[in-house]
């Protein structure tokens, strides 16, 4: 026996090739974009995929070359192109065995603010009632470390964390004491509105490395209007509490996020300022969510995503210019769609997995003690929508939770290579699937894809990114730093 095929075996028959799978979508009236499984694309004229699909590529061209190095086409005897494609594919899904990194622990509803665009139904500071207990956090700790990934990340959400930091406390330390035997590599975050933190809360931090995630939605007459609280000091005692936080914790232990209101809608150029001013590298302009107070509040409502893709689109080009002029600062729901389109890994953002990022990549231990597959989902919750609910911590185990037949069926159902629309979308491999979402909107968890506002979001973004690419290739070169995070 030999150990190799001898190497007629490999050796293809130039000019004679067949078609790999691949979709299209036209970007204008004379160039296409094409992609395939795993993600890879081109650019290439409507003249040129005619030639393609009828075989007559001529074999010497530079598109011929083109699409034999992207698995488009394969010659007739080449099988390294499927081994490579196989492989690649293999690669895009290889996250999957070690599922659920997020754990997040909604440990208060209670907040001191009362943001009308709020996706939770947030309580007023004295109600504690609406705290969860350290029997749930023990209960919930068991959970978290049967999960199977050897990376954990445990974050605080409420409401206000920090008004149950004694809560918050208890669960670094025994999650730290846990993990002396599990050897995990275990972070933790607190998404917090900075406007309580204390010395005493900063120096726990630092000493068992915890981070902190805030919210800073524009200039001070934005970011009051949009996350007022009593004293009309929203913007003032987040700065105090900003500089505080980096003071105790260092520059880059807090990070932000913004949510993009209607009064945000004409200033994103004076909102990525804002962020420069505080010496942010990034943002992320976040649309509304259809949950929770958003709702009853009808923010919403307010603007519908085409206007939301106006916004984003004057943001990015503000962005590209600033990176052209030698500003490092980066668009953040570009850079998790861009590493997506340009490298092999998957940044493994909820809203972006196929098959839904619900259960596999977060999980959500509600204050009540309930367990639900999404931040989304429990959600849902508080308009009284328990669908997505998986478990609870004080009767279900953790095969319950996660063989739970809605959550697998929600998997299964969305599974975007398979949903009706999805399977034949050029932008499907970059795309994720949403049955929270859908279900909120339309009341099923594949929801109406010619209606859906979250298919129309993720396909204008991603027609901003090709269009700013294929005309430019300096904000391509742009585009390849943010998708390898230099």
């Amino acid at each position: 026996m030999t150990k190799f095929s001898p190497f007629v075996e490999y050796k293809a028959t130039q000019g004679q090739y067949q078609l790999l799978p691949f979709k299209f979508e036209p970007l204008d009236d004379h160039d296409v974009v094409i992609t395939n499984y795993v993600g890879e694309f081109a650019f290439i004229s409507r003249e040129d995929l005619e030639a393609t699909l009828s075989k007559k590529l001529d074999p010497n061209s530079k598109i011929y070359s083109l699409l034999r190095s992207r698995h488009f086409i394969k010659e007739n005897g080449d099988k390294a192109s499927i081994e490579l494609l196989g492989l690649k594919t293999r690669t895009k899904y290889s996250k999957l065995r070690n599922f659920t990194n997020l754990h997040i622990f909604v440990v208060t509803l209670r907040c001191d603010h009362s943001c009308q665009y709020c996706q939770v139904s947030r309580q007023s500071e004295n109600k504690v009632a609406f705290d969860m207990t350290i029997d749930m956090a023990e209960k919930a700790l068991a959970i978290v470390f049967r999960s199977p990934n050897p990376a954990i990340k445990i974050e605080f959400q409420g409401g206000e964390p920090l008004l149950n930091f004694d809560l918050v406390k208890h669960i670094v330390l025994r999650a730290k004491e846990i993990n002396e035997t599990q050897n995990r590599d275990l972070q933790f975050v607190i998404t917090s509105t900075l406007t309580l933190v204390t010395d005493e809360i900063l120096l726990f931090c630092k000493a068992h490395k915890v981070y902190l995630s805030t919210s800073l939605d524009g200039p001070e007459d934005l970011h009051n209007r949009n996350r007022p609280r009593p004293g009309r000091d929203s913007y003032a005692r987040f700065v105090e509490g900003l500089e505080r936080t980096r003071g105790v914790l260092g520059f880059d232990a807090v990070s932000a996020l913004m949510t993009t209101s209607p009064a945000s809608l004409t200033r994103a150029k004076d909102i990525v300022d804002e962020y420069l001013r505080h010496g942010f590298d990034g943002i992320f302009f976040r649309h509304l969510s259809p949950y929770g107070f958003a709702i009853k509040t009808k923010s919403y409502g307010a603007y519908n995503v085409d206007r939301w893709l106006k916004f984003y689109e004057e943001g990015l080009d503000y962005i590209i210019e600033l990176n052209k002029q030698g500003v490092r600062f980066t668009e953040q729901f570009a850079a998790l769609m861009l590493t997506k389109m340009l490298t092999s890994n998957d940044p493994g953002y909820v809203d972006l997995m196929n098959p839904s990022g619900a259960g596999i990549a977060a999980v959500v231990f509600n204050y009540d003690g309930d367990i639900y597959a999404s931040d989304e989902s429990r959600m849902l919750r508080e308009m009284d929508d328990t669908t997505f609910k998986i478990g609870n911590l004080f009767t279900s185990s953790y095969e319950d939770v996660f063989t739970n037949e809605v959550l697998l069926g929600a998997l299964e159902d969305s599974f975007t290579l398979s949903a009706p629309m999805c399977s034949d979308c050029a932008f499907e491999p970059w795309c994720g699937a949403d049955p929270v979402y859908h279900h909120a909107m339309h009341g099923d968890v594949l929801g109406r894809k010619p209606e859906s506002e979250f298919c129309k979001r993720i396909m204008g973004v991603v027609k901003l990114l090709l269009e700013r690419m294929k005309s430019d290739p300096q904000v391509k070169t742009i585009f390849m730093r943010w998708a390898n995070r230099c």
